[in-house]
């Protein structure tokens, strides 16, 4: 205990016999274990009160460091935004290409005829007529 030895353990209680009396020596002597107890006490206290800071401060170290993370992020989007806005400028600021024919087109009225479906050669040999044939278009459609 504290590096002391027997013989000054001993030392140290006759001492204590001396001074204090014998009478006196057992309540000072649970004096002395209170006092030890009280310290031993107050060094958890404080070494739980250290280890509970260093988890704060590392919670936020944590914190700041997605608090960063967010900032990057968020100046990435309006990095993102801006380049939006770079484009549409410059679509504006382009001059569109002539139409390659410079012909009038005419406007009619009338009806295009529709191009007839050419039928695969096994619908003619197999005998389905072409009604029976719209009407399964016209179901897988």
């Amino acid at each position: 205990m504290f590096g002391m030895g027997f013989t000054e353990i001993i030392l140290i209680a006759v001492i204590a016999i001396i001074f204090v009396g014998p009478d006196k020596l057992p309540s000072m002597m649970v004096d002395v274990a209170k006092f030890f107890r009280d310290i031993k006490n107050a060094i958890g206290t404080v070494k739980d009160t250290i280890s509970e800071e260093i988890d704060v401060s590392d919670i936020k170290k944590e914190a700041l460091a997605y608090k960063q993370e967010l900032l990057d992020a968020k100046e990435d989007i309006s990095q993102v935004g801006n380049i939006k806005d770079d484009i549409l400028s410059m679509d504006e600021e382009t001059p569109k290409a002539p139409k390659a024919s410079n012909k009038p087109q005419e406007v009619t009225f009338a009806k295009k005829k529709k191009k007839k479906k050419k039928l695969p050669e096994e619908v003619k040999e197999g005998g389905i007529e072409e009604k029976e044939l719209n009407k399964e278009e016209k179901i897988d459609v």
